[in-house]
């Protein structure tokens, strides 16, 4: 079996984690890549399950160590990264990975994994919806909101014909089901 990945890369709140779980649900065969990064835990965030947690500095000497298929310094001091061994892990066990990756990152993952890799934008039907789903989950200043909707507006531009394919979730069941579709095209390929 050919070892695949499938990225979906998406702007905060346009529904990328909602449309991972429920593929990660219909197939088995899929498996989530866990990410590596330098910041601290959030709320019940644990080592392992959401992320992997370092330091600035052990991020920096994996780095040197040329542990990371990809990583980025997203801020001085702030990495996230995918691990050659969640990469080696999650393939002997014949399992596709699954990642739920930033915009640079899904990129950076589809020029290196090339016609291995499905690469999928989610991208919400306006600026003015994400500003609304944001603002609706409450958990952000309208600050903090502000900074995510420009980073969108910004990482909607720049996905623009660099993505396999672009899911609009304007309908969440209509994009559930076309993520299926285009999934399952590509699993069965």
């Amino acid at each position: 079996m050919d070892n695949k990945v499938i990225i979906f890369s998406a702007p905060s709140g346009a529904g990328k984690s909602t449309v991972v779980n429920h593929l990660l649900g219909l197939h088995p065969e899929l498996e989530f890549s866990i990410s590596a990064t330098s910041r601290a835990p959030r709320g019940q965030e644990q080592h392992g399950v959401e992320y992997y947690f370092f330091t600035s500095d052990e991020f920096r000497q994996m780095i040197a160590e040329d542990k990371f298929v990809e990583y980025e310094e997203v801020y001085a001091g702030s990495f996230y990264g995918t691990l050659r061994s969640e990469v080696e892990r999650i393939w002997a066990k014949g399992h596709t990975i699954i990642f739920d990756i930033d915009v640079q990152g899904g990129v950076n993952l589809k020029r290196i994994f090339g016609e291995q890799a499905l690469s999928i934008f989610i991208q919400a039907p306006s600026v003015e919806i994400l500003r609304e789903r944001l603002i609706g989950r409450g958990t952000d200043t309208m600050e903090a909101i502000e900074k995510r909707v420009a980073k969108a507006a910004s990482e909607m531009e720049f996905a623009a014909g660099k993505f396999d394919y672009t899911l609009i979730n304007d309908d969440l069941q209509t994009a559930l089901a076309e993520a299926e579709e285009v999934v399952g095209g590509f699993l069965k390929k």
